[in-house]
């Protein structure tokens, strides 16, 4: 049966440190993640729900956005994702007289882990101004405090409205449409924290800001790069489609400053040689240094321009633009800056070449290894410009292959949630609805935080999401929401964001992907867009957790009846009732989606079209696929000091921490550890067990701290050290960002490790 919540948060001032595993899943998997959901769901509803996971008639894995293959297994759910449905179909409940007992002072102290695990939020909840206890409110009241704030601003550009990734394609086309009603394109979203730099890069070389290839095409590659990427934790079904490609004779290089166990091997729980040997993932393993990509790919690029025959001229002709530019930047690379930057040695890049000339059809892959640093975008672009040179996009089995992390991220950006959407985006809504969006841009998620700290933003709305833990910067972040006016969260779940308010504060509590959804005209089902363009319906199975909750359209549609007045013309209450009707609307203003109700009753859905890969067509403005040739750049490393990545463990998704364990790193019982070469170790005198303060170094000379981590002695690569996410946010400065796409550089810091004073 399922365990209450604990009443105390863990103690965690001494984490528990074995060797690491070179393997992912297998049995350990299985018991881990039965152990789990029945603590939270009890051992019927565990069966019944996780049997709906990623079914075609079932709902959507609210964790990872990797696509589901046409032939669908029982349990076609992995270890985080049956996590992630536990979390949310937990039988643990939030109350109003929780509440009662526990003031936000009392909250702002526990930890993120002790927050999640008191379950699911069953009322509106309101902090009133000066107060400490959240109390009960009625929906109507609720709507009414925020039309009370929203109607008081000088301008609509002073409310903010964020999106977290498990927003459905019909509550995010609902939100930035009540948005822009309101008059403003302040929509920021947790895209601008991750793959931004890839939409960024991509829509300049390819003409489209998403992958270009579909789950199909990793089975028919000869060679599939997995760079900055640990898809054993974060995205484990991944794992299964690498199988699949190996088993066809694909190979796999793993390009990251860690070894991985997912990446090593693979033991699928679903076959017999799974639970035993199973299969090896990786033939070649580049332990590069942090940030060092865009070197090895512009080296790569120079090797096999030098090599006869190499360049696929035919496509390079027809297709491309801005080739002897890129030609001559790429020739002027060497090998003695390559391998500084890199930490590799010139033998393995050689092999990498090798198994690339060896390849017709090549895959890469990666994600937020790749997509926060400061030269995140032109990283990217080189590797498209790697893929280019062979003619590796728009054939089967090749292509790019950004890997999102949230369930529905890409289709919220699609849906028009983005801070500078697209003239013809705005057109069409303007057609649609009949209405004059603002065309100003708006802010981004940094942007946001500064307005918010400034006094120049006064409402924040959060649909989903925990913001102040995703946040960069925390102690900024925090000082800039506790500047706010009001402070609104859409949420199933108790986090931090909830225990750092403006001068008021609501909590909605909402349906979560796995609950029924009963509206006037019947039950409903929405839709999301996964990590590859495929579009398709999710269903709620199970009663809602509260009589109380409201689903994020409804929540949407009645605050935009509320804020707008009934003398707005467009149909909230309709939209409400049946969101068919809505469907029919996005249909009619986003490109791909025409026919929208009829295609995606399809079982499986349908996929988006995407000009290059399905035609060789890129919608650039020069009409090609763009060669780039941007200097290259990577980190600099003082003396004494170690680049620092934020990363996960393997209980946690995003900001949502499920136990306090990293399995596969040897981890246990504690969060706070930074993972340390051995040998840098050595020279900055660190022993293994010791206990230091990670404090960054970054231009503006402000200290940044987070104390008391426990140094683990771990195969990093030299010079670079790990931690976990959100506890090191605080050594991130909210200025150092990305060129281009200002995505936050969280995966390369430089840090000084001070000995702890609770050493």
């Amino acid at each position: 049966m399922a365990t209450k919540p604990p009443q105390g948060d863990p103690v965690q001032d001494a984490p528990k440190v074995a060797e690491r595993k070179r393997a992912a899943a297998g049995l350990p998997a299985i018991g881990h993640t039965l152990r789990m959901a029945h603590q939270q769901m009890g051992v019927k509803r565990t069966a019944l729900t996780l049997l709906s996971v990623n079914q075609k008639d079932g709902f959507d894995c609210p964790g990872c956005a990797w696509p589901d293959p046409e032939h669908r297994h029982t349990a076609e759910f992995c270890e985080n994702g049956a996590k992630a449905v536990a979390e949310e179909a937990t039988l643990r409940r939030v109350t109003p007289e929780f509440f009662a007992a526990h003031p936000v002072s009392d909250l702002a102290r526990r930890s993120g882990y002790w927050l999640g695990q008191q379950g699911r939020l069953t009322h509106p909840m309101y902090l009133p101004e000066g107060a400490d206890h959240y109390e009960s409110v009625s929906w109507e009241r609720a709507f009414d405090i925020v039309a009370e704030e929203l109607t008081a601003l000088s301008s609509p550009d002073e409310a903010v409205f964020y999106t977290s990734g498990r927003t459905s394609n019909e509550a995010a086309f609902l939100y930035q449409l009540f948005a822009r009603k309101l008059g403003t394109n302040n929509l920021p979203d947790c895209s601008n924290m991750c793959h931004e730099s890839s939409g960024s890069a991509l829509s300049e070389t390819i003409g489209v800001g998403k992958g270009s290839v579909l789950l199909e095409d990793l089975h028919k590659a000869d060679l599939i790069v997995v760079a900055g990427q640990n898809p054993g934790t974060n995205h484990p079904r991944m794992l299964s489609a690498l199988e699949k490609a190996k088993g066809n004779g694909a190979r796999v290089v793993s390009v990251n400053p860690l070894p991985e166990a997912g990446l090593e091997r693979f033991k699928n729980p679903q076959t017999p040689k799974g639970l035993t040997t199973g299969t090896a993932l990786t033939d070649l393993f580049l332990q590069i240094r942090i940030g060092g990509d865009q070197a090895l790919f512009r080296l790569l690029n120079k090797l096999i321009l030098d090599t006869p025959g190499a360049v696929d001229e035919e496509f390079v002709r027809e297709h491309t633009h801005g080739y002897e530019e890129f030609a001559e930047a790429a020739r002027a690379a060497g090998w003695e800056e390559t391998l500084a930057a890199t930490g590799l040695a010139r033998e393995d890049v050689e092999r990498f070449l090798r198994m690339v000339l060896d390849s017709d059809r090549i895959v890469v892959c990666w994600a937020m290894g790749l997509t926060q640093h400061k030269h995140s975008v032109p990283m990217i672009r080189e590797i498209v410009n790697f893929l280019l040179l062979r003619g590796n996009i728009g054939r089967p089995g090749a292509g790019v292959c950004p890997v999102r992390g949230h369930s529905n991220v890409q289709g919220d950006r699609t849906m028009g949630i983005f801070e500078r959407p697209e003239p013809a985006f705005l057109d069409a809504l303007q057609k649609e609805f009949g209405f004059a969006p603002p065309r100003e841009h708006g802010y981004d998620v940094v942007r946001a935080i500064r307005a918010l700290r400034d006094g120049e933003a006064k409402v924040f709305f959060a649909m989903g999401g925990n913001f102040v833990s995703a946040s960069p910067d925390t102690e900024v972040t925090e000082a800039a929401m506790r500047r706010a006016r009001l402070t609104v969260h859409v949420s199933t779940k108790l986090n931090r964001s909830h225990a750092v308010t403006g001068a008021r504060a609501l909590i909605l509590p909402t349906l979560g992907r796995t609950e029924r959804d009963l509206q006037a005209s019947g039950e409903q089902f929405v839709t999301v867009e996964d990590s590859m363009g495929m579009v398709h319906a999710s269903r709620g199975r199970l009663e809602p957790a509260s009589p109380h909750l409201l689903s994020e359209p409804a929540i949407v549609c009645r605050l935009a009846r509320r804020v707008l007045g009934a003398e707005d013309d467009v149909p909230w209450e309709e939209f409400e009732k049946d969101y068919a009707t809505v469907r029919d609307r996005i249909a009619r203003v986003v490109p791909g989606f025409e026919d929208f109700n009829a295609r995606v009753a399809h079982p499986g859905g349908f996929a988006l079209p995407h000009a290059p890969r399905d035609e060789r067509r890129f919608p650039t403005a020069t009409g090609k696929a763009n060669f780039t040739a941007a200097p290259v750049e990577y980190p600099e490393l003082p003396e004494g000091r170690l680049l620092l990545q934020t990363l996960r463990s393997h209980d946690q998704y995003n900001t949502t921490i499920y136990g306090l364990d990293d399995r596969y790193r040897g981890i246990r019982n504690g969060r706070r550890v930074v993972l340390v070469n051995p040998d840098d170790a050595q020279e900055l005198k660190l022993a293994d067990g010791s206990y230091v303060d990670l404090v960054s170094e970054w231009k503006d000379g402000v200290e940044r701290r987070a104390p008391g981590f426990r140094v683990v002695h771990y195969p990093t690569a030299r010079g670079c050290a790990a931690a976990y996410y959100p506890e090191t946010n605080v050594l991130v400065p909210l200025d150092a960002t990305a060129d281009v796409s200002n995505t936050p550089a969280s995966k390369s810091v430089v840090v000084r490790l001070e000995q702890s004073a609770t050493d």
